[in-house]
């Protein structure tokens, strides 16, 4: 990892399912920070779902607001910020939260995402035939991407607790505390 960065946040990227939100708000709790979710973000600066977005507006325009939400998160500080699953497959993106974030890729196995996501009805790209197969397809277009990560933390058989403390621990290291 490059010492002169400034590690000041900790964003969690990866597939949806693995655990980003619920691990994230864990940790702001836990280490007194802001907890910040990329996608809530867009839905509240655009008015709609993400849904809604992807229907009416498309995946680019969707992928617009992400690089619009991460060139504004350089100037947090103190914040866990939760990435929608693809924020990271744009290297500009993963470029930009390693400037001020420890990055951990929380990452998960295609069936287990699939048990974790099957009855969530606010997943645009699972909105297909053979959602198992789209997942498989998806996380091996992303995966070079998601291992470019700082930390990867594989959330299958880790409780929300589990995966906080390991992420705190690395965090502690990059601080010099650990």
């Amino acid at each position: 990892m490059d010492h002169a960065r400034q590690i000041q946040n900790i964003a969690l990227i990866g597939f949806m399912g693995t655990g980003k939100s619920s691990v994230g708000q864990l940790l702001a709790a836990t280490m007194h920070f802001s907890f910040l979710d990329t996608d809530h973000a867009i839905e509240t600066r655009a008015g709609k779902t993400i849904t809604e977005i992807f229907a009416q507006d498309g995946e680019p325009a969707f992928r617009e607001w992400e690089r619009t939400v991460v060139q504004e998160l350089a100037q947090r500080k103190k914040t866990i910020i939760s990435t929608g699953g693809g924020l990271a497959a744009n290297a500009d993106n993963l470029a930009s939260l390693k400037t001020h974030s420890l990055v951990v890729c929380l990452w998960s196995a295609p069936e287990k995402i699939w048990e974790r996501v099957r009855h969530q009805t606010h997943r645009p790209l699972l909105q297909c035939a053979d959602p198992l197969e789209k997942i498989r397809a998806l996380l091996a277009t992303r995966a070079p991407f998601y291992r470019q990560a700082d930390v990867l933390v594989n959330t299958d058989l880790r409780s929300v607790r589990e995966v906080v403390q390991q992420v705190i621990h690395q965090f502690q290291l990059v601080q010099g505390g650990g």
